[in-house]
């Protein structure tokens, strides 16, 4: 008999009931993960479909060429644009392709006995296909070869009609120079989106034969990498999310330049490669001439040069390097070397601040004031005991008081000439470039600030401290990079435009890398020494520039269209890195510490 229920069991149903409704229309507001990676729509058409407000649009691969190389897939993996890539792969039994082959070659061979009866012209694509299935039929029997069935699906999306059929002429270019065949999925867009997404599904269902050598060429993961076993890190490569990791000693030379405009990055990124190639054992020397490497100097417990008429720095031109080695005759030319060099620093403190016609700043010297400068440089250092014989080369060197004494007392042009370089004795610029040097770069991060030194000695102070490390360099060879910041200051005049090139031209042999940087791009290209410097350096970064100078650039470096138009719109931080004859797009990127020690963005300080 059963039992009524109670007045308290009825409540309880009730509460049941009402608990579960109030469940059931909780569960209908949440937002499910379903519910936010889905778009908020989708609508197929024959030959594309919508997917929210983004055209898209899916094809398949239904011919191949004869050959297939490796690689032939790696143009289209590093394509600058959004679209997704499905590869099937299916092993097909061996001995059904061998059954298959030989009633093929069977086929073949009475097809070309029968050409053959008739007096007809041989057919050399049949007997391509003769030679390729038989070689076939040999590698499956030796077991070197597999045999598959392989789909290649691919989908794009763009944000307008125009720009849809923009990439989709572009893919069909890319595929139809290697002579692979393409199609559009028409009236199977929902097929093709279906096969194109991670769900393993083959709606599409087009596949061709092939081999594991054709199979093998096809591998996904090959790309613009520019990552070696050895190196430091640049970035992140933005076509497929590598590691940029790269060692720039092992290229032809360690030469790099950077071109970018105000506040690209450009210091930000030498800075973050000085930082980490120190870490890898490389000595560091710098030229600063706005004040940008002291806080990083100091954190690395580096040597701090202030050169500036106050300063108690002192830079002696005169000095000549103790080359130990005789190659090249380097040994016996030292003091020659350094006379050639003195008589471009003459040049440019002597001829300072002429002005030619066309507006460019030019150094002169008459063809007599030249030779008897040449005189008193050698009667300056004879003096002194030095001459061609490198065993004199060790004795205290002369200094620009000696060659302005030497040219007051002798005859021709030297009163003249002496009169002219009095500033730099006894005048207003005296004392910094006229005594001994007092300068030591044995450290394993050497700055040379210059910014507090006045705009008419900028480029006769870059132009000697160059020179001091140069000597340093020849005398003591341990790998080093040099860091030129606003190089453009220097290529202004053709003397040490001319000292530029010969470094750059010189520096592998001493296991240096001479790292070039400007935002004048258009100066710095326009002169003859800056594109040979550019000529000579294996690597290359192209930060945001200015539309001035984008035109400029795509004509040195051969850049596409796309890379032009990306180039003056960079974000800070990302560009174009060349190494050897590879680029890619590169994001600079930095560890939070990292960023503090070398970031110049008076927000971020003091954040």
């Amino acid at each position: 008999m059963a039992r009524k229920p109670s007045e308290q069991d009825l409540a309880a149903q009730q509460r049941a009931r009402e608990e579960a409704e109030v469940a059931a229309e909780f569960q209908k507001g949440i937002t499910t993960l379903r519910d936010l990676i889905a778009p908020a729509s989708i609508e197929f058409k024959t030959g594309h479909f919508m997917l929210g407000t983004r055209w898209c649009k899916t094809f398949y691969v239904y011919g191949y060429p004869r050959a297939l190389y490796t690689g032939w897939l790696s143009q289209m993996i590093n394509l600058d644009e959004v679209l997704d890539i499905s590869m099937f792969i299916y092993p097909v039994d061996t001995q059904i392709v061998m059954n298959n082959l030989r009633k093929k070659v069977t086929q073949l061979q009475a097809n070309m006995q029968l050409n053959s009866e008739h007096g007809k012209v041989r057919d050399p694509g049949l007997e391509a296909a003769y030679q390729d299935a038989e070689e076939l039929r040999d590698q499956l029997q030796m077991g070197a070869e597999k045999f598959y069935r392989f789909g290649l699906y691919f989908t794009i999306y763009a944000g307008s009609q125009d720009e849809l059929e923009f990439v989709t002429h572009k893919v069909e270019t890319i595929f139809g120079q290697q002579m692979v065949l393409t199609k559009v999925a028409s009236a199977q867009q929902e097929q093709g989106l279906n096969s194109t997404v991670p769900q393993f599904i083959d709606d599409l269902k087009i596949r061709r034969n092939m081999n594991t050598g054709a199979i093998s060429t096809s591998f996904p993961f090959t790309s613009a990498d520019l990552t070696q076993d050895n190196g430091i890190l640049y970035g992140v490569n933005m076509h497929n999310n590598g590691l940029v990791i790269f060692d720039r000693y092992s290229l032809e030379n360690a030469n790099m330049v950077v071109f970018a405009k105000s506040g690209a990055g450009k210091s930000f990124t030498v800075k973050l490669e000085a930082l980490r190639t120190m870490m890898m054992g490389a000595d560091i020397i710098i030229i600063d001439p706005e004040n940008e490497y002291q806080k990083l100097c100091e954190a690395v417990g580096g040597s701090y040069i202030h050169l500036s008429l106050n300063s108690d720095t002192r830079v002696n031109p005169f000095d000549l390097p103790q080359v130990t080695d005789s190659e090249d005759g380097e040994t016996s030319d030292a003091l020659r070397a350094n006379l050639v060099t003195l008589h471009g620093l003459l040049r440019l403190m002597l001829g300072s601040g002429q002005v030619a016609a066309s507006g460019e700043v030019v150094n002169v010297l008459s063809p007599s004031e030249e030779a008897d400068l040449d005189q008193a440089l050698i009667d300056t250092y004879a003096r002194v005991g030095i001459t061609s014989d490198p065993l004199t080369h060790n004795s205290p060197p002369p200094v620009m008081a000696d060659l302005y004494d030497t040219l007051a007392h002798m005859g021709g042009n030297g009163p003249q000439l002496a009169q002219r370089l009095r500033q730099y004795t006894t005048g207003t610029f005296a004392g910094i470039f006229s005594q001994q040097s007092n300068v030591a770069i044995d450290n394993r991060m050497v700055v040379f600030n210059i910014r507090d030194l006045e705009d008419e000695l900028r480029p006769i102070a870059m132009y000697i401290t160059l020179s001091h490390i140069w000597n340093k360099v020849r005398t003591d060879q341990r790998k080093r990079m040099l860091i030129v910041d606003e190089a453009w200051q220097l290529m202004k005049y053709p003397d040490s435009a001319n000292f530029m090139f010969s470094l750059a031209k010189r520096a592998r042999k001493y296991y240096l890398g001479l790292t070039t940087i400007t935002q004048d791009v258009e100066d710095f290209m326009g002169s003859e020494m800056g594109r040979a410097i550019v000529a000579n350096a294996s690597m290359q970064i192209l930060l945001k520039q200015s539309p001035s100078a984008v035109d400029v650039l795509g004509q040195v470096f051969k850049l596409t269209d796309e890379e032009l138009k990306r180039l003056s719109s960079f974000p800070v931080g990302q560009g174009l890195f060349f190494a050897g004859q590879s680029h890619v797009h590169i994001q600079i990127i930095a560890s939070a510490t990292e960023t503090d020690l070398i970031t110049t963005n008076p927000r971020a300080a003091r954040e």
